[in-house]
């Protein structure tokens, strides 16, 4: 395996040198899938002039950088890419120009971000942390995992909902009183997490929720009224 990564935090950035030598390690040419590009013209690709090449990085803004990094990082040999947010402070044209070059990508991709629409252009699969220690895997990208989840959610529902029999009641000699109230308050408590869930989902149904401090607290409470729905049903089951 031949490893690649973008670090967000531009840790490997040397900012007196100079962008050309920063991606060729001072060549002029550089090997891109075989083939030899002058290291110019290979830079024009993620849209720096021949003068920005030139430049030593500390005359870059923190967009030109990142779109450095990903310059360098997209010329090595690697079958194997790891990006940590790369889509940081990059404008509208250099983030089409990133979508078009990982799709075209022929190895192993793993991408951290909070860029949605990002996700669902370039990603084949979404791996998601769904609390509870539980770690899954949907087909797709983030708008896919969403209705994965929530498939999933309402065949769950529907396979532990009780069935409601016409002119019959439960049978509740056989539950203690303490069931018996529990048992009550449920529909209550599968209505309001229904409602808390429908709401959080709303915002992140917007992608700039993520840029938000708070984005990250809503995909947990998420994750644990999802899980709390779940048992909800799961015990009204066992109850009735």
């Amino acid at each position: 395996i031949k490893l690649a990564y973008f670090d967000q935090m531009r840790e490997n950035l040397d900012l007196n040198m100079k962008a050309m030598d920063f991606v060729s390690g001072g060549r002029e040419h550089i090997d891109i899938d075989g083939k030899s590009k002058h290291i110019i013209g290979y830079l024009r690709q993620f849209l720096f002039t021949g003068k920005q090449a030139m430049a030593p990085i500390r005359m870059f803004s923190g967009g030109e950088k990142n779109r450095l990094m990903l310059a360098k990082i997209l010329s090595q040999p690697a079958n194997l890419l790891i990006l940590d947010e790369p889509t940081n402070d990059l404008d509208v044209e250099t983030l089409e120009l990133l979508e078009e070059m990982l799709v075209d990508y022929t190895g192993t991709l793993i991408l951290i971000s909070h860029d949605r629409t990002f996700l669902n252009n370039v990603v084949g699969s979404t791996v998601v942390m769904d609390g509870d220690g539980v770690i899954n895997q949907y087909a797709g990208g983030y708008d896919d995992y969403l209705i994965q989840k929530q498939d999933s959610l309402n065949e769950k529902k529907a396979k532990t909902a009780p069935k409601i029999k016409p002119k019959s009641k439960p049978d509740s000699k056989k539950l203690s009183y303490k069931q018996q109230q529990e048992l009550k308050q449920l529909p209550d408590k599968i209505e309001k997490t229904e409602t808390e869930i429908g709401e959080i989902q709303l915002q992140l149904s917007d992608p700039e929720f993520f840029q938000k401090p708070e984005s990250q607290d809503a995909l947990i409470r998420l994750a644990r009224l999802e899980a709390d729905l779940e048992r909800y049903y799961e015990k009204w089951s066992e109850l009735e």
